[in-house]
Parts: C-alpha cells; structure tokens; sequence
C-alpha cells in the first residue's frame, strides 16, 4: 500500500516529520469513515500508539510509514463500525454524524495546526455521510479508501481482509447506494439563498414562508443522544416541520439564527445566551429544503463551541 494525499490536497507540510505529516490524512480518513471528529481522534491516536510501540528496528523495516499508517487506521475504523451499529441501538433517538464547520470557523485541539483540519469536500456533506451511514462497514472502507482516497483494490483488499475483486464489489454496491440517493445538485449560491430564506423566516414564525421553503415531503431529523432535549423520530412533511420549528421559536424567545458553513455547505447555528445549543445542516433539492438535519448532543458540538 503507497501513502495517498488526501482529496483537495496532494501537498504535505515540509516542517512536519515523515510520521506526523501523516495526521491530516489519517484525521480526514477516519472522519469519512465514522462520520464523528471525536471517534476519528481516538482512532489516530491509538494508530500512533501502535506505531510507537514498536521497536525502532521494527519501524525501520517498514518500507512506508504513511501506508502502515493508513493500513491500521483503516483496519481500526472497520472494526469500530462492527461496533458502532451495536452501540447505536441503545442510542437514545437518532444518531446524525457530527457537524463540522468550515476550517476558517473552527479552533482544533491544537490551534492552527492544518494536521489537525478536516479537509471540506463533497465527501463531508451531511447527506453524503448519512448515505455512507447506511453501508455496510466493509462498503463503507471500501468506497472511501478507493473512491475518495484513491488507493487501488489490491491495496483497499489489505484494509479490509478481502480479495482485490470482492473489495471492487463492495466498492461498486456503495457507489450504486449513492447513485440511488443522489438528487439535483443545486448551485452552492442558491443554498446560500434559501437557507437564509429560512432562517428568517424561522425568526418571524412565518409558517407560510416555512412550508413554502420546505418540500412537502421534507424528512426533519434531530440528534440530542439523551443530553439535549430533541426529537426522538424523525418528523416527516413540511408542515409539521415548520409548526413544530415556529414551537420552537415560541419555547426559547432569545434563540439567536447564526449562518454558517455546516460540512462544506450552507447550513445555521442556534445560540440560547451565547452557547451553541445546535447545528442545523440542509439538504436543498431545486428551491426547497428536502432534509434537515439538527445536532443537539453537546458531546457532538466540541468543535463548535471552542
């Protein structure tokens, strides 16, 4: 397995050793694959434990450090996902990937730090990762080492403990499974529009103007993991969606609308006395929101609240 840049950035930073230049790509990889900043730092960390655990001689033989690197963290989040879909069946309500802002938005564990960014593209979007959501963990490794990181199936094959051509298989499934959610694509700017659009007219409690933006079968989906007050089920249709945000309005009069880039899209920031209280991203097909999806769990907001 050759070490890859990751997308939207083939450069490494040259002050960094030939080990911990590796960060960033291991932090963008791990995100894509457990779709939670938190799970992705543990899994770096534990991956460079492992490497320093072993004997200097042991780490000489190693013709590619980046591509060990990658291999064990790869190896690390597919055991995690196995893992994951137990531990999300006593999760209390639904389970949303965490919300990330824009890197000019954001402070790291280590301030300005690039290792430590996540680098925003059309893999990071909120509807992107909650289709890799519904893959299976070997789908999941499979599409993004090959479709995203750009390693060959021989190499993904060492990630996942499977032949060359079943990798490329699962690889294929996962595409059809993004193939089949994929909707109009509708120009950056236009999100921008309509979901400032939204945020006022959340702020006024116009119903009318709410519906008018939401698609009638819009999907509204909150994530409070049992710390924060959220729906348990998703709510289904336009207009329950906008009554229950006008509810929302109503309960907590010195909610404060912020817009900001949510996963690499337009998305808001609901602040009650100047704390994060949720992070909403947007699903926009044509001119109306098709999914909403709202993160409550305080755990999930760290990034957002540093």
């Amino acid at each position: 397995m050759t070490t890859r840049s990751e997308p939207g950035d083939d450069r490494l930073d040259p002050s960094l050793n030939a080990i911990m230049s590796e960060r960033r790509q291991l932090i963008n990889l791990a995100y894509r694959l457990l779709g939670s900043l938190a799970d992705a730092e543990d899994v770096v960390q534990e991956t460079y434990t492992r490497w320093y655990a072993m004997t200097r001689q042991q780490q000489q033989d190693i013709e590619s450090p980046g591509a060990w690197l990658t291999k064990v963290a790869g190896r690390i989040c597919l055991d995690l996902l196995g893992s994951a879909r137990v531990r999300r069946e006593s999760y209390v309500g639904e389970w949303v990937p965490e919300p990330l802002p824009d890197r000019t938005e954001w402070i790291s564990a280590r301030p300005g730090d690039p290792a430590d960014r996540i680098t925003l593209d059309e893999s990071v979007t909120m509807a992107f990762l909650v289709v890799l959501e519904a893959m299976t963990p070997a789908e999941r490794v499979a599409f993004v080492l090959h479709d995203v990181f750009r390693y060959s199936f021989a190499e993904v094959a060492e990630v996942v403990g499977r032949t060359p051509a079943a990798c490329r298989q699962l690889a294929s499934s996962a595409r059809r499974r993004i193939r089949e959610s994929h909707t109009s694509v509708t120009p950056e700017a236009r999100q921008a529009d309509i979901v400032r659009d939204f945020k006022r007219a959340w702020e006024t409690k116009d119903i009318d103007a709410l519906v008018g933006l939401l698609a009638p079968d819009a999907r509204g989906i909150a994530d409070g993991g049992g710390l924060a007050s959220a729906m348990l089920r998703p709510m289904e249709g336009g207009e329950p969606i906008a009554r229950y945000l006008v509810e929302i309005a109503n309960l907590a009069p010195g909610l404060v609308i912020l817009e900001r880039t949510v996963n690499g899209q337009p998305g808001l920031v609901a602040q009650q006395d100047g704390e994060t209280v949720a992070v909403m991203a947007f699903d926009v097909t044509g001119d109306r929101i098709k999914h909403l999806w709202a993160v409550r769990n305080p755990n999930k907001l760290r990034p957002w609240t540093a």
